[in-house]
């Protein structure tokens, strides 16, 4: 018995090669050893900024590319979004909770 599929639901299927997820694990232990790197210099308060953007960009080609978001449908993309969106607001929140709790004691 063979089933019948519905093309209206089928998804185009993506190959990816080894090769490329060898380039972006390259890419993620440099971005490693550099955060380390990074660690051991005085920067001030832009360590943890630095660190920061370094860990969100790790996490962006992970997303991207070891779970398949670059090659997803736009209603996953905008799925995704909509939950980048809702944690950058309640981070945002609650940041402005901590930094207004003091107000004039610094």
């Amino acid at each position: 018995m063979t089933e019948k599929i519905n093309p209206e639901y089928q998804e185009e299927i993506h190959v990816v090669k080894p090769s490329l997820y060898g380039a972006i694990l390259i890419i993620l232990l440099i971005l490693t050893a550099l955060t380390a790197g990074i660690s051991f210099i005085d920067l001030g308060v832009f360590n943890a900024v630095i660190a920061l953007a370094i860990a969100c960009l790790k996490a962006s080609l992970v997303i991207l590319f070891f779970m398949h978001m670059h090659y997803s449908s736009r209603l996953l993309k905008m799925t995704l979004g909509a939950g980048l969106f809702a944690f950058g607001l309640l981070v945002t929140l609650t940041l402005s909770d901590y930094v207004t709790r003091a107000w004039g004691r610094w």
